[in-house]
């Protein structure tokens, strides 16, 4: 019985392999299977790729768990600007930024006397109460870009900063840094001295806060992102702007008057008298006229001896 069984599915699945449309649908039903692998295997990279690609996304947000040790400091726009002394409750500001819509009193602290002569502050001048020397350190992070010994402003050290943000720091003591190295917010970077320029303030520092370029009063940006001064250059561009939009007005020429009419229409005397020739007096003209008078006088002299006789005449009768 078994072996009737077996010959029969034999003869089933040779029968079936004999038809004529069973191979075509084999190999479409196995193609089938094939691309279906296929298509499922991709959509799974693809997931797994753009995962990837969040997941990097997310990283680059917040920042990589394990920076470069080498990268060079980046100054973050959320920074915000502290004042460039360790301890801001044991100095105080003994020179102000000048500030032209300030009132005089505030205008008169910021004149720096120097060889006779007064000179507008472009930064702060910090000191200590008791004219002790104090720690200076960076008011933000950045790159020194110079460290010079001047004889006038006394040791500098310059420091650059993302978006055209310098901070200048002069009158110091001792220098702890040198061009090129990084520095992270808040590291100290000398001690404050003295100078020529600012004699009178004694030992300080004085500290200045530039944005493309331009002095801008550090007092109104300390405690505040670095963010904010970017409004110093939008007010730049637009007054620029406006300048240029600006048509030139002509201005006119005022109407003369009718006293400046008659002043320009009198003659001038000096012209008239200009072309006038002073006669030459001739040499001896003056002698001869008095000659001429004696003269006179000489040739009448029987007038007088008239007179005398009628005199004369008169007293006989009487």
């Amino acid at each position: 019985m078994k072996e009737e069984n077996k010959e029969t599915s034999k003869n089933k699945w040779s029968r079936i392999f004999k038809k004529k449309g069973f191979l075509p649908a084999l190999y479409l039903t196995l193609a089938a299977v094939l691309v279906s692998g296929v298509v499922w295997f991709q959509s799974g990279d693809d997931q797994a790729t753009e995962e990837e690609a969040v997941e990097d996304d997310r990283m680059v947000e917040r920042g990589s768990d394990h920076p470069d040790e080498d990268a060079e400091p980046v100054m973050g726009s959320d920074e915000v600007i502290e004042m460039p002394v360790a301890n801001a409750d044991e100095t105080e500001i003994v020179t102000k930024f000048y500030d032209y819509d300030a009132e005089e009193e505030e205008q008169v602290d910021s004149l720096i006397l120097y060889n006779n002569r007064y000179y507008q502050s472009t930064g702060l001048g910090i000191a200590h109460p008791e004219g002790e020397s104090f720690d200076v350190i960076a008011s933000l992070s950045g790159t020194v870009s110079e460290v010079k010994e001047d004889p006038l402003l006394g040791n500098v050290i310059v420091l650059d900063h993302a978006d055209d943000v310098v901070t200048y720091y002069a009158s110091l003591g001792e220098m702890d840094v040198q061009a090129g190295d990084d520095i992270e917010q808040g590291d100290v970077i000398g001690t404050a001295g003295k100078n020529l320029y600012g004699q009178d303030n004694g030992t300080h520092v004085h500290f200045e806060l530039r944005k493309d370029g331009q002095e801008v009063n550090p007092e109104t940006y300390f405690d505040q992102p670095v963010a904010s001064l970017d409004d110093i250059s939008e007010d730049v561009m637009e007054e620029t702007e406006t300048d240029e939009g600006e048509e030139p007005v002509e201005e006119e020429e005022p109407e003369p008057s009718a006293q400046e009419d008659e002043a320009d229409e009198a003659p001038d005397l000096m012209d008239d008298f200009s072309g006038i020739d002073t006669p030459e007096e001739e040499p001896g003209a003056g002698e001869e006229e008095t000659d001429s008078e004696d003269t006179e006088e000489e040739a009448n002299p029987e007038e007088d001896l008239v007179d005398s006789e009628d005199e004369d005449d008169e007293v006989e009768e009487e």
